[in-house]
């Protein structure tokens, strides 16, 4: 075997090492469910190794909205942003704060037979604008499935979440919608972007 015949195999061998430790490192940062996890515990990590935490890892978001539903089930908003292609994602979290395991009410998904053959959502979910008088539901996609968090059933005790739900955008001029959910109480929120 020549040299550059073997430099050349040694450069695909790093080249092959180089793109499975990538992947592996991908794999390890993405995907899976981890609904159970608190934000908290990469500050606390990061402290624990010395390192000073950032503002980002200390800082907690207000929610715009809190709207409490029934058996200690609490629905924070977070976020409301507008993006380029005319829709609005809503951002939250929900939350048991009871002292047992709470079965999420099949309201939250709405009456509507396709959102409900497609299993739970919340695709009960809508938004008011009252100045332009005009509700909108929470999108869906060509199967008929709502563009929302999907899959869920319970929330064990002290446990939360992370949800979205996905509007179409009012006009650019409202800025404030009131935000509601079947068995939630309402509550007022901002679009931003």
């Amino acid at each position: 075997m020549s040299i550059r015949s073997t430099t050349k195999a040694r450069r695909g061998m790093v080249a092959l090492t180089v793109a499975a430790g990538l992947a592996l490192g991908v794999a390890g940062c993405g995907g899976g469910d981890d609904g159970d996890q608190k934000p908290e515990s990469s500050a606390s990590a990061s402290q624990r190794e010395g390192s000073d935490p950032s503002a980002q890892e200390t800082e907690e978001t207000e929610p715009q909205a809190e709207l409490r539903g029934s058996d200690g089930l609490l629905l924070q908003i977070t976020s409301a942003e507008r993006d380029a292609g005319g829709f609005v994602t809503v951002n939250g979290t929900f939350k048991n704060d009871g002292a047992k395991s709470v079965v999420v009410p099949a309201a939250v998904s709405g009456n509507e037979t396709e959102i409900l053959k497609n299993g739970r959502s919340l695709g009960g979910a809508t938004l008011v604008d009252s100045k332009g008088k005009k509700r909108y539901y929470v999108l869906r996609d060509t199967d008929g499935r709502a563009l929302t968090t999907t899959g869920f059933s319970t929330i064990k005790a002290g446990a939360s979440l992370s949800v979205f739900m996905q509007f179409p955008a009012p006009p650019a001029e409202t800025t404030e919608v009131t935000f509601q959910m079947p068995t939630f109480a309402s509550g007022t929120i901002q679009i931003s972007g």
